[in-house]
């Protein structure tokens, strides 16, 4: 048989209208003593200790999110800052490189120029536009040719002494053989004695040999040779090269003297071209012997030891 009794397992309290109504005088009462008197100033402040924790917790993963788009878009731009630094890093260098060599050109243009103040004779500045590439044969290409009034045989100097000579001439351009081709020869005066030799080149941009020198010939390290000013070649005293090494073995009739050139022969790009020298009366031509002359002779050099 049913039992008739209803087993309640929850008590039936106010209605939900009479409950919102309640809480909400409650909490217009409450806002009114705060706002009045500050009573709950404390309680606000325990439960803000309290829910702070909370509070982080749910802002850390917009602040993550937000941290992670920054990173992303900070990193772009170091990026692409470090990419213009780099450019114009490269763009400052190539600047300040030509820069270095505008001034090295410069000082090199003013030193022409004293020279061609002081100098006694007329000269024409010209620049290098070729360089021979053969690495045995010392050759330069000058802008001025025959429409300048260049001719073949004029000296080539720079700001500090002879580099080479004219040996070809073009309408619109001009050959130079450095002095340091194995092939030329200059003839010279040691400054300090003034004694007369010729050197040659060597093929070496930076050695000239004085040859056929005996071993007791006043020569030393330091010595300045300068042109001697002899054929009419090239001026007189024009610096040319500096004695460097002296070797004398009495082995030999003759002392290895070994000369460096003063002038920049590979270094410089603008040159001065001298002004043809006076030219020499030609060379007297020496008659041939009488027969009995020539046998006397011939007869005195067999005679010696």
């Amino acid at each position: 048989m049913e039992d008739t009794r209803t087993l309640r397992f929850f008590n039936r309290g106010p209605s939900s209208v009479a409950r919102l109504v309640f809480f909400s005088l409650l909490s217009l009462i409450l806002l009114f003593v705060d706002s009045r008197f500050n009573y709950l100033e404390s309680a606000r402040q325990v439960v803000a200790v309290i829910i702070y924790p909370f509070q982080r917790l749910t802002a850390l993963p917009g602040e993550a999110l937000s941290g992670l788009g920054s990173y992303f878009t900070l990193q772009r731009h170091l990026i692409a800052d470090n990419a213009a630094l780099h450019t114009q890093h490269d763009v400052d260098a190539s600047q300040l490189q030509q820069l270095q060599v505008m001034q090295v050109e410069n000082a090199q243009l003013r030193a022409l120029l004293d020279v061609k103040q002081r100098a006694e004779y007329t000269v024409q500045m010209a620049q290098i536009i070729y360089v021979e590439r053969d690495i045995f044969k010392r050759k330069l290409i000058l802008d001025k040719g025959a429409q300048n009034n260049i001719q073949s045989g004029q000296a080539v100097i720079d700001n500090t002494g002879v580099v080479g000579q004219v040996t070809r001439v073009y309408p619109l351009l001009s050959e130079v053989t450095l002095v340091t081709d194995k092939n030329n020869a200059v003839p010279v005066q040691v400054l300090r004695t003034g004694l007369r030799a010729v050197v040659f080149g060597s093929g070496n941009t930076s050695e000239l040999e004085l040859r056929y020198q005996p071993v007791n010939t006043d020569i030393e390290v330091g010595d300045e040779l300068v042109t001697s000013g002899m054929d009419g070649t090239y001026p007189n005293a024009l610096p040319v090269a500096k004695v460097v090494k002296v070797e004398r073995d009495p082995a030999y009739p003759f002392a290895h003297v070994v000369c460096e050139p003063l002038a920049g022969v590979d270094r410089h790009r603008t040159l001065l071209i001298v002004s043809s020298v006076i030219p020499l009366p030609e060379r007297p031509v020496v008659k041939e012997e009488s027969g009995e002359m020539a046998r006397f002779n011939k007869n005195m050099k067999r005679s010696k030891p």
